[in-house]
């Protein structure tokens, strides 16, 4: 008969088989946890990479992007700049001026000078005046390499394929006058004279004393001192920055209808609501190739590091020829206060400095100013 074989085991491995497992130990966990936290980061990362970009470039001219509805030129690097001509035929013209446009602007806003310009006026001074949209604004193609000098160089550009000689005149609004300085660096052997106005300061210039744009911070709205930080110290944020729901953006970004009485003064607003039917006819062109292009890289650009120091700055007109560079401010601009205009002239007095009372932001707009600003760059009065 068949005996059936006994399995032998040892009470050590009863033992092993019948002992509960040990629960997870200190260091397993923690491994857990810094797994899950790494997924969170990556996660948040990724999501913020996504928010921070921004949409497509609408291309004028292209199947999907706006039309082009105006003269443009092509530079040298393949870019289209889109302009508009005011004034007298430039062929037979005595003065020639190029305007620059200000943030969230347009080559049209030079209307706010020749608009206000009698016919005689410019037909009896030979007046020529250039406009054109900055890259990025309205027709004109954005440029992927955009510097604090890239501009002034298409200005140039811009007038030697028009043909406007070997000097012209420079009128540079707001923002327009922050490109006003970089003409004065870069192509100041082309300047037959030059006006600022209102132009915008970048705090973070080296010879601004520190007290002084202290001062003047502190007295922004706080989501504006907070939108020029990031477009300063992290220019690479400043479309999610001024796109994304969680904080205030910039308020000339967002242009809430309450927040215009603290960035204006009076005077500007009673400006702006006289321009406002005729303005309406063209704002939807200004970023009409996507926000990103236009006013968030201006933005990054010009409140970054610059290249040079405004302030340091030489004359690059004879003297004995009277003033041939001049800056117009609003002593009431709430945009640009007047404390930093006046400390910049005293560094640089060569520049003839025009301080207006009671005015603000938008004074070149106002009654006759188009015609004394022009007058006083065309006719320089020697000292």
């Amino acid at each position: 008969m068949a005996t059936g074989t006994t399995k032998r085991i040892s009470a050590a491995s009863a033992r092993a088989h019948t002992r509960r497992s040990n629960p997870a130990t200190p260091s397993r966990i923690s491994g857990i946890v810094k797994k899950v936290l790494l997924v969170f980061v990556v996660g948040l990362l990724a999501w913020g990479y996504q928010t921070a970009l921004p949409p497509p470039h609408k291309t004028c001219g292209s199947k999907d992007g706006p039309p082009i509805t105006g003269p443009r030129i092509q530079l040298k690097d393949g870019r289209h700049l889109a302009y508009r001509e005011f004034g007298v035929p430039r062929e037979n013209a005595k003065h020639k001026i190029v305007f620059i446009h200000g943030f969230d602007s347009c080559r049209h806003d030079a209307l706010c000078l020749t608009g206000n310009l009698p016919e005689e006026f410019i037909q009896s001074h030979g007046l020529y005046i250039l406009s054109f949209d900055r890259p990025g604004y309205g027709e004109s193609d954005p440029n992927p390499k955009l510097s604090i000098k890239s501009t002034a160089l298409d200005i140039e550009e811009l007038a030697d394929q028009l043909g406007l000689g070997s000097k012209f005149y420079i009128i540079g609004f707001s923002m327009g006058g922050q490109v006003a300085w970089t003409c004065l660096k870069y192509i100041p052997h082309r300047l037959a004279g030059i006006a600022l106005l209102a132009p915008v300061v970048n705090y973070w210039w080296p010879s601004l004393p520190s007290n002084l744009t202290g001062e003047v911070y502190k007295k922004l709205l706080p989501q504006d001192q907070w939108a020029l930080s990031v477009a300063h110290h992290m220019p690479w944020l400043v479309y999610w920055w001024n796109t994304q729901k969680l904080f205030p953006p910039l308020s000339l970004v967002a242009l809430r209808p309450e927040l215009l009485p603290k960035v204006f003064s009076p005077h500007d607003l009673e400006v702006m609501a006289s321009r406002a039917s005729h303005r309406h006819l063209f704002q939807g062109h200004i970023r009409q190739q996507g926000e990103y292009n236009s006013i968030h890289r201006d933005l990054a650009v010009h409140f970054g590091t610059w290249e040079f120091d405004p302030m340091e700055l030489k004359n690059p007109f004879p003297e004995n020829e009277g003033p041939k560079a001049h800056l117009w401010q609003g002593d009431e601009d709430l945009l640009v206060p007047v404390i930093l205009q006046r400390h910049i002239v005293s560094q640089l007095p060569w520049i003839q400095y025009h301080e207006l009372t009671g005015r603000g932001h938008s004074f070149p707009c106002f009654g006759k100013m188009p015609e004394n600003i022009i007058q006083s760059l065309i006719t320089p009065k020697s000292h």
